[in-house]
């Protein structure tokens, strides 16, 4: 039998009174916007259907068009763009490009045909700088806003907004050189890619400045476990004792292969990611990682693209956000100094 949910539930869930509970459910509009959606987040969690009376007429559709799902970062821009374009009154459609599958430009033919008021990419072929841009061109020229995440090749013309990765290749490196650190490579994706190019060029530029006589030592391979259990098999033969990862996903991939190679994380090389997904901190060892200050890009993007919906006039610009160096388990001391202590 199922446990009926009382008033009392849905206010102890949301953190206002019962009566607050109630004149959301009757539709009253003395509840301000803030508490209205707590409670609506507090139904959602508790499993209770919203009564029809709570179903907003949306304003409008708005596609967000993303990669796999199968790292997590992604998800985690899904869910911040959808919460802020539901606040907003508009219905986000997802958009999830698989191996093989519908391709971004099928969707956007999709979407259209479904009369979006904008779209949002995410990673997309925008960062591509080997790719045809033309398609946001022809968006342009159709009347239909739409923003970027995640680096805009140079020759498209739209609002774009990304987390500076030459700085989070660079505050990787320096912190990996703070530790004693000399051999240090880099293992990133492909570098058609728009942040593959920005991480190089941020960890070139800190090994040039802090350890200008040793060379450069980077792996070109996939975003993917797999790819940086690759990258680990041709950098610890380098001697590397400490690698900077394009990703997460592709850190635990480098932890893997350098315990396959015999060695410990951190004792014998130092690992750092780059993104912070929800269950990173769960690692063992706990990945120190580059934050991507994801909340902050997600409501830059959605505010963005809904001033181009209501026909005010966006910039062509890109929007830099500053990442932040979270420091975990996997970093240590380099080897050497680990034994003169």
């Amino acid at each position: 039998m199922h446990q009926r949910i009382t008033l009392s539930d849905i206010a102890d869930q949301a953190g206002v009174s019962t009566a607050t509970v109630s004149r959301v459910l009757n539709g009253k509009s003395v509840v301000a916007e803030v508490t209205r959606r707590q409670v609506l987040v507090a139904l959602d969690l508790l499993g209770y259907e919203r009564p029809e009376t709570l179903r907003q007429v949306s304003k409008g559709l708005v596609g967000l068009v993303i990669p796999e799902l199968s790292n997590p970062i992604f998800p985690m821009f899904a869910q911040e763009i959808e919460q802020l374009l539901a606040s907003s009154g508009h219905t986000p459609l997802l958009c999830t490009q698989t191996p093989g599958g519908t391709s971004e430009d099928e969707y956007i033919e999709m979407l259209i045909e479904r009369g979006v008021a904008g779209i949002i990419f995410v990673s997309g072929r925008h960062a591509d700088t080997s790719g045809d841009v033309t398609r946001y061109q022809r968006l342009r020229e159709r009347g239909v806003p739409l923003v970027t995440i995640n680096g805009n090749a140079p020759t498209i013309r739209a609002a774009a907004f990304a987390t500076d990765d030459r700085a989070a290749a660079r505050i990787a490196v320096e912190h990996l050189i703070s530790l004693g650190h000399r051999r240090i490579g880099l293992a990133i994706g492909p570098m058609r890619m728009v942040p593959a190019q920005r991480k190089r060029s941020g960890y070139e530029e800190a090994m040039r400045s802090g350890l200008p006589d040793e060379p450069l030592r980077v792996v070109e391979t996939l975003y993917t476990y797999e790819g940086g259990a690759n990258a680990a098999q041709l950098l610890l033969p380098q001697g590397c004792t400490g690698i900077v990862c394009g990703s997460d996903i592709m850190a635990l991939g480098v932890i893997q292969g350098v315990r396959s190679g015999g060695l410990r994380v951190p004792e014998d090389v130092s690992v750092i990611g780059y993104d912070d997904s929800p269950l990173i901190p769960m690692t063992d060892p706990p990945l120190t990682t580059v934050r991507q200050p994801v909340t902050a890009i997600a409501r830059a993007a959605v505010t963005t693209l809904l001033a181009g919906i209501a026909g005010s006039q966006t910039p062509d610009t890109e929007m830099l956000f500053a990442p932040d160096l979270i420091v975990r388990g996997s970093t240590a001391p380099a080897p050497d100094l680990q034994r003169c202590a």
